[in-house]
This record gives C-alpha cells, sequence and structure tokens, in this order.
C-alpha cells in the first residue's frame, strides 16, 4: 500500500533504526512505525492484496561503525581527528570510547550528529524512492544539503579587548610554534587590539579564535588570524575573515594585506574566495 513519507515518520523511522534491540515495521495505513509484535498481532494484508506493514531500511552496528570510521576519515582537526582514531582501534567498547571522545568536545559531537543525521536520512530516502519505483511513481531524489556553518551557530563573535590580551598571546605563541620558518619571529602586535578586530568564543566561553589588523594610509594590514586548534576543522577561519572583512567601510574600499605562512597555504583557497590575490611568495631552501 502506498503512503507517504511525511517528516514526522521520516523521524520515527529514523529513530528506530537505531534501536538495535528491537524490530520495527511501517504501518503504511496508519503511517507510522510500530514493533514487530504489534505488527504479527495485526498481521495482515491490504484489500488490493499488498503488504500493509514494510520492513524499515536496513541499519545494524556494522553501519554505524562505518559511519564513525567515514567521519573520522575526513574530520579535518588532526587533534580531534587522532582521538577518534585511537577510540576506533580498540578492541571492546568501540561506540563508547567513540561519544567519550565527542563528548569532550562539543563542537565536534555537534558535526557528528548531524552527519550521522544526513546519512541516515539519505539511507530513508533511498529506500522510499525504492518503494516509489515499484508503485510506478517518480524518485523525489536527493534532500537539499545542510547548512555549512551548522556548528558556527554556537560561536559567538565579538570585538577583542585589553581584557583578552592574556589569552591572544597564548594562542599566538601556541600558532607561532607550528611555524616552520627560519628567522619569522612573527611577533606579538604592539597595537593589540588594533584597528579592526574580533573574537570568536566557543558556545562553552572558552577563547577560540582571533583576527586583528591596523589601519595606515588605507592599507589594512592583518596581523593575527589564528583559531586554537582544538576549533579547526569546523571553518572558523573563514568565518572570523568573513565577519571581519564586514567591519571594513565598503565605501573607501581599502586595500588589505594578510602575510599566510606556508604551513598554513590551504587557507589561499578561502583567501581567493575573498577575492584576495597573492603578491609574493617566498621560498627557503636550508
Amino acid at each position: 500500500m502506498r503512503f507517504e513519507l511525511s517528516p514526522a515518520l521520516k523521524d520515527h523511522i529514523l529513530f528506530s533504526m537505531e534501536d538495535q534491540q528491537g524490530i520495527f515495521f511501517v504501518d503504511t495505513r496508519q503511517g507510522m512505525v510500530i514493533p514487530e509484535e504489534e505488527a504479527e498481532r495485526l498481521n495482515e494484508k491490504d484489500s488490493d492484496g499488498t503488504k500493509r506493514y514494510i520492513d524499515l531500511p536496513e541499519w545494524d552496528s556494522s553501519d554505524g561503525y562505518r559511519l564513525m570510521e567515514q567521519f573520522t576519515a575526513f574530520f579535518k582537526n588532526p587533534l580531534i581527528g587522532g582521538e577518534l582514531k585511537a577510540a576506533l582501534s580498540q578492541s571492546r567498547g568501540v561506540f563508547r570510547a567513540f561519544k567519550n571522545v565527542l563528548s569532550s568536545h562539543p563542537e565536534a559531537e555537534k558535526l557528528w550528529y548531524a552527519h550521522k543525521e544526513k546519512e541516515m536520512r539519505g539511507v530513508i530516502a533511498l529506500w522510499y524512492d525504492a518503494l516509489r519505483e515499484a508503485w510506478g511513481m517518480d524518485s523525489l531524489g536527493a534532500e537539499p544539503e545542510e547548512p555549512d556553518d551548522l556548528v558556527l551557530e554556537d560561536f559567538r563573535f565579538r570585538p577583542l579587548t585589553e581584557d583578552d590580551r592574556a589569552e591572544a598571546e597564548k594562542l599566538h605563541l601556541l600558532c607561532v610554534g607550528e611555524r616552520i620558518l627560519p628567522g619569522k619571529t612573527f611577533p606579538f602586535p604592539a597595537r593589540f587590539p588594533g584597528t579592526f578586530h574580533l573574537a570568536a568564543e566557543s558556545s562553552g566561553g572558552a577563547f577560540a579564535a582571533q583576527i586583528s589588523a591596523v589601519q595606515e594610509d588605507g592599507l589594512v594590514r592583518i596581523e593575527l588570524l589564528e583559531v586554537n586548534p582544538e576549533y579547526r576543522g569546523l571553518g572558523l577561519g573563514k568565518k572570523l575573515l568573513s565577519r571581519f572583512l564586514e567591519l571594513l567601510d565598503p565605501g573607501k574600499n581599502p586595500e588589505v594585506l594578510l602575510e599566510l605562512p606556508a604551513a598554513s597555504d590551504p587557507f589561499s583557497t578561502v583567501l581567493r574566495r575573498e577575492n584576495f590575490t597573492p603578491i609574493l611568495t617566498t621560498w627557503h631552501r636550508r
């Protein structure tokens, strides 16, 4: 029997797929999910001879593990990614260890749940399209993608203040220590927090990222653009730069200059999207 895959039914199917202890069916007549024992008690067919109760999409612990591997493989933060890989390599308690790592990193945990829901909803969509094809109906196609800044909604962007100096210097020293650039010291800016500036705070109030620039004769020089290692891979640096550029007066159209360390070269893609162009490349041979 044909049935409509309503948002409520889709949510119920997703919830039941994750329940590894029970077996569930879709009651096509009522448009709802019911447990196996109820389907057996009401075992019947519709007047047209079709099954009233339809199996849910297949989903078991191996699918869940595959999803964790997929998420870990593509997770961009090396620190958290390393912890997730270690959790997956355990011989016992893999699922619990994986969840424990994520519970220590709320932003990564939110990304995981968003990724898992998206993938599982994709499985449901394919399952329902297969049913529609059997009914002689057109496919509904894939669901729209979730916005990229799902996790970034939890960050607060605000101006830097003198009270941030200690945290700002701490983050700067950490980032400088990661750069392999002989002869480059990248001192902390003397005119902190600068002419234009922003800080990003996590949902828990942690100092997550900073950007600071000074303006001289129409040229805006970005002296700090740094993200705490724990919050990398979430698009925070990209969002921070975008918010920063919104601070500039579009009428004056100032030039913006940023020195990008070689270790941060992947960020050049973000800069090009914001209409930056490279003007100097420094090469070094030991």
